[in-house]
């Protein structure tokens, strides 16, 4: 049976970790790591998530702030919120919760927000970085950053050699997810819904991290015996056996058959999730020591 990697409690760890970098920032330098949240809309998800994201700030000791804006704002207003926060030397980190309204370019947005404030490592600039291995001073997107401190956690931080599948093509984690392996000097291949023959590509992987966002759509006899599998996916499937109109969530990987071949894998949820608002606390700290000149705390 697979080892269980605990998402939440290696993101507890590295929350402490942030808690410990920000306490001596302040009381050695009198900086506080200040992160922004914008949210347009009400939509009720996003909201959900940017309130985790400013709790957790505030729980960090971090300066927390978190402008809510109606629908209807322009894109003419929320530049002009963008372009006081990238001038704000009390901000380090700015995220725009996506989606946008429709009459918003959210890619036009994402990318007026200045490369050392991008903490959800989105801009050219950061995607740039990592594209050429730049690792040292790039934001990295916090899910895919997350996936390999997992997978670090299970495998050491040598991982020559190693075949690496990545299952999903998106440039939130997918694309970054490939180049994070290929610099830890993996054999890295992307796969996708459309690769024909995706049993057997799937079983050669020593690692493999599956995020094509399909509900257990990776077979558990197509995991490799003894494979590191970190399951992204987030889906929501009717439960009947629960009752009627119950639900629940299940990964991209059939986790119960799965996790009898893997030498070790997420569940979900709790797996990946925790990791991503942590790594975002990671940048965000990050982001304050570089402004200050200082060499930032690694994790």
């Amino acid at each position: 049976m697979a080892e269980r990697i605990d998402g939440k409690a290696i993101a507890a760890e590295v929350i402490a970790s942030v808690k410990e970098g920000t306490a001596w920032l302040l009381r050695e330098k009198g900086i506080q790591p200040g992160l922004a949240v914008i949210i347009v809309g009400e939509d009720p998800a996003s909201e959900v998530y940017v309130s985790s994201k400013s709790r957790m700030a505030n729980e960090c000791g971090f300066l927390s702030v978190k402008r809510e804006l109606p629908a209807a704002t322009s894109e003419a207003e929320l530049v002009r919120l963008l372009e006081e926060l990238d001038a704000d030397p009390k901000i380090h980190g700015i995220l725009v919760q996506l989606p946008l309204p429709g009459h918003i370019d959210a890619k036009r947005v994402i990318q007026l927000i200045a490369p050392e404030k991008d903490v959800d490592g989105f801009s050219f600039v950061n995607i740039g970085k990592l594209r050429t291995g730049e690792l040292g001073t790039a934001f990295l997107p916090c899910t895919p950053a997350g996936c390999m401190l997992l997978i670090e956690r299970v495998r050491g931080k040598d991982l020559a050699g190693l075949d690496a599948v990545v299952v999903g093509r998106s440039n939130i984690v997918g694309k970054p997810m490939a180049n994070l392996l290929l610099a830890a000097d993996c054999t890295v291949t992307v796969a996708h819904s459309r690769t024909r023959d995706l049993a057997s590509v799937v079983r050669r992987a020593d690692i493999l991290v599956a995020a094509v966002g399909r509900p257990e759509m990776i077979k558990g006899d197509w995991i490799k015996p003894g494979a590191t599998v970190i399951d992204v996916g987030i889906n929501r499937i009717p439960a009947p056996e629960r009752g009627e109109g119950k639900t629940r969530l299940v990964g991209d990987v059939e986790h119960a058959a799965a996790e009898k071949a893997a030498g070790a894998i997420t569940p979900v949820p709790g797996g990946v999730g925790p990791m991503t608002i942590a790594m975002l606390m990671v940048n965000t700290l990050v982001s304050a020591y570089r402004s200050a000149g200082l060499e930032p705390p690694s994790f």
